[in-house]
């Protein structure tokens, strides 16, 4: 009985072990299937989530799996804190340890955010603009405009809004000091930051003000995990 206790538990650990050693490697395998996919700078962060691993690996179907991609460049606009989450990730282990260039890896759905930070739309600002945060669902700008030769101060609260991969700034209320007439200042201080062919196809459905910047959500379905 003793025996039998020795090995049952010899046996646990062992498959404990593997278990943990097979989501390392699937895990590695993953992040540089990402990375080729979407011509990332860096190897983003990939964790298998679902305890015991082996049975997903098995069924090769893994239930969730988060991806950490930190900050990316696209189309010239800075982004920060890019992260997904794929739910239903199709790929058998075996598939992934003996071919892992043609297994045809993707995953049923994907969720995933990225912050646009103020500093990125300080610079997509109108000249003499300057973003300073967000707050009650918009951002505030303060600076000048310049009118007639004068430069005039003036604030606003800005509203963002999606617009077909587009993040568009226009103002809510506009202050301007002096009690100096601007015809139209609105169309002084709106402008536009294009957020287009993110990383895993996400498509834009949400944005909100946060401290760190415009938080910005999207999703995806059906999407390949390899080029």
């Amino acid at each position: 009985m003793r025996k039998l206790l020795v090995s049952v538990l010899l046996l646990g650990i062992v498959l404990v072990v593997l278990d943990r050693v097979a989501v390392v490697g699937v895990q590695r395998e993953v992040a540089r299937q990402i990375e080729a996919a979407y011509n990332l700078t860096a190897t983003p962060t990939v964790t298998v989530n679902g305890i015991p691993f082996l049975t997903q690996a098995i069924a090769g179907r893994y239930e969730e799996v988060t991806i950490e991609m930190g900050d990316i460049t696209q189309e010239g606009i800075s982004l920060s804190s890019v992260n997904a989450t794929l739910y239903g990730v199709r790929a058998p282990l075996m598939d992934l340890i003996q071919q892992p260039e043609t297994v045809d890896l993707r995953a049923e759905r994907v969720v995933g955010t990225v912050v646009v930070s103020y500093k990125t739309l300080d610079a997509r600002a109108p000249r003499g603009i300057r973003v300073k945060g967000g707050g009650n669902n918009t951002i505030q700008v303060t600076g000048e405009l310049t009118v007639l030769g004068q430069k005039v101060p003036v604030t606003a609260d800005m509203k963002v809004e999606l617009d077909k991969g587009t993040l568009r700034i226009t103002p809510a209320s506009v202050k301007i000091a002096g009690g100096v007439p601007v015809p139209n200042p609105e169309r002084l201080i709106s402008f536009t930051v294009p957020i287009k062919e993110l990383p895993l196809n996400l498509k834009l459905t949400k944005v909100t003000p946060t401290e760190e910047g415009l938080l910005v959500q999207g999703t995806a379905s059906d999407v390949p995990l390899r080029s």
